[in-house]
């Protein structure tokens, strides 16, 4: 967390003070950087601190604040964009070192979690960290845990290769089609181009900047959703209601933009440009309260100690890939397909629905370390790749 703040730093002063194009690729390259190591890293600190009661809730506190840093963004670009004499972009870019600094000076203060300790031997310190952050002094059943976890990982000598193992196979595909996925929502296209999206509509400048500031709400908002709900409900009730919304949202779209939208964006009305706004609410809101937050928690909370730092990286590689390969073909898609777009990221959702009623299976209520007795091996189709024959005849050999 250390290392992304300082690349948010360092990227974000470059940005401000760009006085050429370099600089600000540059800036945006260590941005880059800073995103994947925070992403990488946060969500796995917060699935290790947590009690299991509340892990869920805990740990989308992290996407909770990516949406409030959404909203704020949108907010301070439009209040940027009034300022005269050309500046305000300047501006924009450089308040992003308040939230760096912060980041910075966070990691400086907490502790390392107990699983991060024990697994580098430091046992007193490690039991020390657990009663701190679980605020009793009896903790030996879950130290014994982490300990017994933390001797099996020493044992891995390459993390990443034994990612590959059949018993790691079922967390690594789930995590790798969980980013893919997340993208193929089409919310980040939706976010990202919100503005462009409803120009297209038919509102003005400025009405499609508030636009996009109502998405950033709803989009708070409704992660308050995912937090009190994921610990309640669980995580497979969470996805499949969404991918019912989130289908018929964008099918409404779909449908309204096809036989109202030609070339000419005037041909929208009103009356029904405010459903198509309605319905990418609605959109936004089943997102935010289930792939959103979950396509980090189930990922960071399923992976065995031996293979969850390499697993959380692998997620987060897929995850900005599959984030920069619908940033950049976005526009292109809509102009080409219109409202075919709709349709493209409908039938994505459908996938991706019928994949988490048959193969993501709930992990509510179960002890980190405990994934792979109480859920891996009690799935109906997953189960078969929790016999460790294979790896160890390739151990063997």
């Amino acid at each position: 967390m250390f290392i992304a703040g300082i690349f948010f730093i360092i990227g974000t002063v470059f940005n401000a003070a760009a006085q050429n194009l370099l600089m600000l690729i540059i800036g945006r390259i260590l941005l880059g950087c800073g995103v994947g190591f925070a992403n990488q890293a946060v969500p796995l600190f917060l699935s290790e601190i947590a009690p299991t009661r509340i892990r869920g809730a805990l740990n989308i506190l992290f996407q909770l604040n990516v949406t409030i840093g959404i909203l704020f963004a949108n907010l301070i670009n439009y209040g940027t964009s009034k300022i005269a004499g050309g500046w305000g972009w300047r501006l924009s870019l450089g308040l992003a070192g308040v939230p760096a600094a912060m980041l910075t000076l966070g990691s400086l203060v907490v502790v390392d979690t107990p699983n991060s300790l024990i697994s580098r031997g430091k046992l007193e310190e490690g039991k020390a960290a657990l009663k701190k952050i679980r605020g009793v002094d009896n903790v030996e059943p879950e130290f014994l845990e982490i300990v017994d976890a933390s001797r099996v990982a020493k044992e891995v000598k390459h993390p990443f290769r034994n990612l590959l193992q059949r018993r790691n196979r079922p967390q690594l595909v789930i995590a790798i089609l969980m980013q893919v996925f997340q993208q193929f929502t089409g919310i980040n296209a939706i976010m990202f181009y919100a503005p462009v999206l409803f120009q297209t509509l038919g509102f003005k400048s400025d009405a499609s900047l508030y636009s996009a500031v109502i998405t950033g709400a709803v989009n708070v908002l409704s992660t308050l959703v995912s937090i009190y709900f994921v610990d309640r409900a669980g995580r497979r009730a969470l996805l499949l209601e969404a991918g019912v919304q989130m289908f018929l949202s964008q099918l409404v779209v779909a449908i309204v933009m096809g036989l109202k939208v030609k070339d000419n964006s005037n041909d929208l009305n009103q009356g029904l440009a405010v459903l198509v706004v309605v319905m990418v609410c609605s959109f936004v809101s089943s997102f935010a309260w289930s792939w959103g937050p979950l396509g980090w928690l189930i990922p960071s909370e399923t992976f065995p100690l031996e293979a969850r730092s390499a697993g959380q990286s692998v997620a987060v590689c897929v995850n900005m890939l599959f984030t920069f390969v619908i940033a950049q073909a976005f526009l292109s898609m809509l102009c080409h397909m219109k409202f075919g777009i709709f349709l493209f990221f409908t039938s994505w959702v459908f996938v991706m629905t019928l994949f988490v009623l048959f193969l993501i299976p709930e992990t509510k209520g179960v002890p980190i370390e405990e994934m792979t007795e109480r859920v891996w091996k009690q799935h109906w189709f997953w189960k078969r790749f929790m016999d460790d024959g294979e790896d160890k005849a390739k151990g063997h050999a």
